[in-house]
């Protein structure tokens, strides 16, 4: 493609609204463009990088025998309703109403698409296994945007279907998608690291998450130095502390706390660390319809951070049904007091107790009373709870809860997740399938899914410098650029158009920056644009040598117009 006939709009400007690498350099770089907040359209590079990740996406599903199929976004509300998410789903999803008032939804995933098909279709065991695959575009109701691809509200997925007879089979075709995934995202030029995941929305039984390494990542994922523990902090089990069995039960005792609502106060003035102390966080529940169903109080050790996921999973809720509770407003009703809760003496509420307090002793907690606090709180003896399960973040200060060894922490993208879905939506909506003895048996179900869109911003993430995007060759959206430093220059132009044609002729994809503008702007823009190979025709034309240089790499040589052209084809080949 010669660059004076390319619709391109670079920009030298920050975007106002861009917060992260990968937004800012595919907004500058012309590749995508905003419509609205969490809409974004590609232009024709960054469509180009789009569908080379959907490529090495559907040859790797392919060879896995995955059978790829499209599907309509738009989903009516009765298959939802027949699994029961249609309210579940929560503020996420778009729904709409037709002319004749038929409940509709713009599909956020298509769990239920695919079950419909298979349970219509599949009549026998000798049908299964099969595995279907989309890549389409979904749609999720963001509350808040952002990131650009990263966190949008249109997105480009890629999501596969695998339908067993039993479990055995499930578990075979799980690890076929996993080995795909790890194949994917080594083409793609990611490092990741695949951990143990919240089922959240989707549900089963099982999930790993596929994470790209990113400091910008909303994914925390924690990893043991010595084992193969790897899991999101939403997942990660917690080691509970214990105290000493010898240490003894002391007298619970009322004392004075004025002005300590929190637990930083509170330490400080009686004295004490922070981790001999419980933590109170009341919440509020909702049904399905949106009414209030119960209040809950969590308690957990005072220098903890609650898993608000555990909490959830906890309860059997779904995540969008749960919000903090005025303490104030609810005061009344179950005795809390603001500053000052603790488990004694609640009513009218759920008492969810972290693990972890149920073998600590003498602890400090709220006395359900302005100003004041008891010590020397001791589980069973002093309150009771109506659920004990572990609902704290694990931390760099815990140990493994496998090995007892030390625990990192990191951030990073999801970029891809696989699920294990069981018989939830098959036994739910009916898909049943005749077994060798003619009984009916659920198919069992597993998910795959990958952000495809969400992908380009990954690898932009992992591959940029302060000049720009470096980009792996295996997505670039071109592998080459030439770049002619003077085009009114008959030597000059007439090897440019000739290596150009040799690259193109040997299948590489190049651009040719014959445009008539300053050298110094076609350099910056080749940078930005990171594509991998870059040769600059200049002085060394009348000799027929070219400067030859890679983005990834800060040298440059001067070669031959064939060996630049010998290069450069040995390198796509390697690297593509």
């Amino acid at each position: 493609m010669k660059l004076s006939k390319m619709h391109l709009k670079t920009l030298r400007e920050v975007p106002n609204e861009a917060e992260i690498p990968s937004h800012i350099l595919l907004l500058r770089g012309g590749m995508i463009r905003k419509l609205v907040s969490g809409v974004y359209g590609f232009m024709p590079l960054g469509y180009r990088s789009l569908r080379k990740i959907e490529n090495i996406v559907r040859e790797e599903m392919d060879k896995s025998g995955g059978q790829e199929i499209l599907m309509s976004a738009i989903q009516p509300a009765e298959l939802w309703q027949e699994s029961g998410r249609w309210f579940a789903y929560g503020p996420e999803m778009w729904r709409l109403n037709d002319r004749h008032n038929r409940e509709f939804c713009l599909g956020p995933t298509h769990e239920e698409i695919f079950t419909d098909i298979v349970r219509n279709e599949v009549t026998s065991y000798r049908q299964l296994p099969i595995n279907l695959y989309q890549i389409q575009t979904k749609y999720r109701d963001e509350a808040r945007p952002r990131f650009g691809l990263m966190r949008s509200r249109e997105f480009i997925m890629k999501d596969a279907y695998s339908f067993d007879k039993d479990e055995a089979g499930l578990d075979e075709s799980y690890k076929t998608m996993y080995e795909t995934y790890e194949r994917i995202f080594t083409r793609c030029g990611i490092t990741y690291r695949a951990v143990e995941a919240d089922t959240g929305a989707i549900g089963g039984s099982n999930s790993h998450e596929f994470t790209a390494l990113s400091e910008v990542g909303e994914s925390e994922i924690a990893h043991c130095t010595s084992c193969s523990m790897a899991a999101t902090t939403e997942r990660a089990e917690v080691k509970d502390t214990v105290s000493d069995s010898s240490e003894e039960l002391l007298p619970m005792e009322k004392v004075f706390t004025p002005e300590t609502k929190t637990i930083e106060d509170v330490s400080k003035f009686l004295g004490i660390e922070q981790k001999d102390t419980i933590k109170a966080l009341l919440f509020i529940t909702y049904d399905d319809e949106g009414n209030e169903k119960e209040y809950v109080a969590a308690f957990i050790r005072g220098d903890r951070e609650l898993n608000e996921t555990k909490l959830v999973n906890a309860l059997g809720i779904h995540e969008h049904s749960i919000e903090f509770a005025d303490e104030d407003k609810i005061a009344a009703t179950t005795g809390a007091v603001g500053g000052f809760t603790g488990p004694m003496g609640l009513t009218n509420c759920k008492v969810v107790v972290d693990s972890e307090l149920v073998g600590l002793k003498n602890l400090c907690s709220g006395a359900n009373e302005k100003d004041y606090h008891f010590k020397n709180v001791n589980f069973d003896r002093d309150y009771k709870a109506d659920l004990i399960v572990d609902i704290k973040t694990l931390t760099e200060e815990d140990p493994c809860p496998i090995c007892g060894s030390e625990i990192k922490l990191a951030r990073g993208i999801e970029v891809g997740q696989v699920f294990k879905l069981g018989t939830k939506y098959s036994e739910a909506m009916g898909a049943y399938y005749k077994d060798e003895n003619q009984q009916d048996k659920p198919v069992v179900m597993g998910c795959y899914g990958i952000g495809v869109s969400r992908t380009l911003a990954a690898v932009v993430e992992q591959n940029h410098d302060e000049n720009g995007i470096v980009f792996p060759m295996s997505v670039a959206p071109y592998h080459a650029v030439i770049t002619v430093v003077k085009v009114k220059d008959e030597e000059q132009m007439k090897l440019a158009e000739e290596l150009y044609n040799n690259l193109l002729s040997k299948g590489v994809e190049v651009i040719l920056d014959d445009r008539d503008e300053r050298v110094g702007v076609k350099f910056k823009d080749r940078d930005l644009l990171g594509i991998p190979v870059q040769i600059t025709v200049g002085k060394g034309a009348v000799e027929g040598k070219v400067e030859f240089k890679l983005r990834r790499e800060d040298s440059k040589e001067e070669i031959s117009f064939e060996e630049a052209i010998n290069r450069t084809k040995e390198l796509v080949e390697k690297e593509k």
